[in-house]
């Protein structure tokens, strides 16, 4: 097995090209694992370590650009202000030592549908910048990035630059079921964000489907009631039979399947239990911060 190591955005991309073979390592705790269990043997590895270009971020207009190679700890110590959702989702990242090592880019190129940090992106609405040295970068956004079980849209001749995600105009949440509370694979996650600039709600739901998916009609059915009833104005308290009602719209747009770490009933009823949790405390903190 080769191993490729550019230090540079366009050397790296120049060997993809050459070598659409090779599997891209950032920080390596997906892949590792499954060199390690020989579920893979690619004919080389591209290591994407040393490219400084993937490891910096930047906020311009309302819109964070995390490059690639920005690791989980950064994240959560630099961007819990803007990007709170994909924080929390962070925190809950393996041990310390995955989140040191572990990034987002490399979440998005494994494509689980566990993934911690899928469920945040799709609630705040990223857009995944993708690039080849033939045709140069485009845009994805996230939730037609995932293309099936450990799948994305990706062409072989391309390399993750960054993820271009809005910052937070409210309040944010993420949730998962585990085993246990840390260093645990998601049964089930659900990320919620409350847009109240433009009355709108985002979801993203993990580990109960094929890819991470939104629950599109729970965003629409949920912001169209806050609307009806005054409540993004008045920011009231929130009904209980409607974050409840929002739950159980969730839930429905899941299609989960039975498995070793869960049922498809408990996944289904977890996400309605979580869905339901994770809006009235997003509301809650509206009303606190209005």
């Amino acid at each position: 097995m080769d191993f490729l190591q550019p230090t540079s955005w366009s050397e790296a991309l120049d060997l993809r090209a050459e070598r659409p073979d090779a599997l891209p390592i950032a920080g390596g705790t997906d892949v590792m694992v499954e060199l390690n269990f020989d579920r893979r043997r690619p004919g080389a590895l591209l290591d994407l370590g040393r490219v400084p270009e993937l490891s910096e971020w930047e906020a311009d207009d309302g819109v964070v650009r995390l490059g690639a190679g920005v690791p989980y700890a950064r994240v959560i110590d630099q961007l819990g202000a803007q990007l709170p959702g994909l924080a929390m989702a962070a925190r809950t990242v393996g041990s310390p030592q995955i989140r040191m090592r572990g990034t987002v880019g490399g979440n998005l190129g494994s494509a689980s549908p566990a993934g911690d940090a899928h469920p945040p992106l799709l609630a705040a609405g990223a857009v995944v910048e993708v690039a080849s040295a033939a045709r140069g970068s485009r845009d994805i956004p996230a939730a037609d990035f995932y293309t099936g079980v450990k799948r994305n849209a990706l062409e072989p001749d391309e390399l993750i630059a960054a993820v271009r995600v809005p910052a937070a105009t409210g309040p944010q949440q993420f949730s998962k079921i585990g085993t246990r509370n840390a260093m645990v694979i998601a049964v089930s996650a659900f990320a919620c964000a409350l847009h109240p600039d433009r009355r709108a709600v985002g979801t993203g739901i993990g580990s109960a489907a094929p890819t991470p998916r939104r629950a599109a009609d729970a965003e629409a059915f949920l912001a169209g009631e806050l609307q009806s009833a005054g409540l993004w104005e008045s920011r009231a308290e929130l009904p209980e039979t409607l974050a409840r009602a929002f739950g159980e719209r969730v839930a429905a747009a899941a299609s989960p399947i039975d498995d070793v770490r869960g049922s498809a009933a408990y996944r289904r009823h977890s996400l309605s239990v979580m869905a339901r949790r994770a809006v009235t405390w997003a509301w809650s903190d509206l009303r606190e911060a209005a």
